[in-house]
C-alpha cells in the first residue's frame, strides 16, 4: 500500500497594513488566484485530499480555501498550530500521527521547504523547488502502510509545480 502526501506553502501574502501581526496576514489578490488555480491542478489531477493539516495562521486557511473550492469532496481543514512557522521534525510528528491515505499540509517557510527536501528520495528538477515560493506545492507517494513509518529521504515526487507555471 501507499500514501500520498500533498505539501503546499501558503499562497502570497499581503504586506499592506505593516501593524498587523504576522499570524493575521491575509492572502493577497495575487495570493487568491494562485490558491484557486491550485485547487484547479490538483483537481485536474486526482490529488484530492482526504484530511487536510493546516497551520492556523490565517494566510495558511485562505489558501485552503481557495484551494477547497476546486475540489470534489474536500474535508474541512484541522487546524494545527504547531505548524505555524514549524521545523522539520514538528511537521513530521504531525504528519505521522494522520490517518487518510492522502494528506494534505499547509504550512510556511523556512519549515516547510527543509520538510520538502528532507522527505523526497530525489528532488523535482524545478529550479524552485530549492527555495519553495508561496504556493509550492509538492506532491510525494510514500511506501507504507501507515503515516506512523513515514520518515525522511522515503518519499517519491510524483509532481512539484508553483502557482505562476499555472496561472492565467
Amino acid at each position: 500500500m501507499t500514501k500520498r502526501l500533498i505539501l503546499t506553502r501558503h499562497a502570497k501574502s499581503s504586506w499592506d497594513d505593516p501593524r498587523t501581526p504576522d499570524h493575521d496576514r491575509p492572502i493577497n489578490e495575487r495570493g487568491k488566484r494562485a490558491a484557486a488555480d491550485l485547487g484547479q491542478w490538483l483537481a485536474s489531477r486526482g490529488y484530492v485530499p482526504g484530511e487536510v493539516l493546516c497551520s492556523d495562521a490565517l494566510r495558511t486557511r485562505e489558501t485552503y480555501s481557495g484551494i477547497r473550492a476546486a475540489l470534489p469532496d474536500a474535508p474541512e481543514a484541522t487546524l494545527k498550530s504547531t505548524l505555524y512557522n514549524a521545523g522539520v521534525d514538528v511537521m513530521l510528528a504531525v504528519l505521522r500521527h494522520a490517518t487518510a491515505d492522502t494528506v494534505m499540509i499547509i504550512a510556511h517557510n523556512p519549515g516547510i521547504a527543509e520538510f520538502a527536501n528532507r522527505l523526497v528520495t530525489r528532488a523535482p528538477t524545478n529550479p524552485d523547488f530549492q527555495r519553495y515560493p508561496t504556493g509550492a506545492t509538492l506532491v510525494l507517494e510514500f511506501p507504507i502502510d501507515d503515516w506512523s513509518d513515514a520518515g525522511f529521504g522515503t518519499g517519491a515526487a510524483l509532481d512539484f509545480i508553483i502557482p505562476r507555471e499555472i496561472m492565467a
